[in-house]
């Protein structure tokens, strides 16, 4: 874990741009760069990682029915779940290390990737650039910013837990179908 969370970092240079002269583009591009490099580490770590499955006859433990749920919800909804991972905290460095260690292919992964990486970057300079601005100009607009954040994670919540239901219900569904 970082000891400066690198959204603080990325909101911090986003109200700089607004105090301090630091170019927006410029300030995005960074932070894009700066975390598709770690969480391209942190696939490769993934990727690297030695095989220590249990033996076919064992029965899986819970850990594994928790990993193997992970895994199955990555290569279904990949580019979702890299994307919106990114917004929480240590979920992007468990769906990136998660990805290489599923073998998730290497040239979506670097897709997604930089999309998610400059999404997440813009976010938060932009959250630093529009929060300096409406200090500078009236109050009620950061409420109005911080209302409309607010409302874009509780639906992209919302969006990740229905696609989860409906890939839980459908993987319980073939395996009932299986044991008949």
């Amino acid at each position: 874990m970082p000891v400066i969370p690198t959204q603080i970092i990325m909101i911090t240079g986003g109200a700089l741009t607004v105090y301090g002269g630091l170019s927006l583009p410029l300030t995005i591009g960074v932070g894009a760069l700066g975390v598709f490099a770690g969480d391209l580490a942190c696939y490769l770590l993934g990727r690297s990682a030695p095989d220590r499955r249990a033996p076919r006859h064992a029965e899986p433990s819970r850990a594994r029915r928790v990993a193997g749920r992970v895994t199955r919800g990555l290569r279904q909804p990949g580019p979702l779940v890299i994307l919106l991972c990114r917004f929480i905290p240590g979920g992007r460095m468990a769906a990136c290390f998660s990805a290489g260690r599923s073998r998730y292919p290497y040239r979506l992964f670097l897709c997604y990737e930089a999309a998610a990486a400059a999404a997440w970057a813009s976010y938060g300079a932009l959250v630093g650039h529009l929060g300096g601005t409406a200090l500078t100009e009236s109050a009620w607009r950061l409420a109005v910013i911080a209302v409309a954040a607010a409302g874009g994670f509780a639906a992209a919540g919302w969006a990740m837990a229905l696609i989860s239901t409906r890939n839980a219900r459908t993987a319980t569904d073939i395996l009932k179908k299986a044991q008949r």
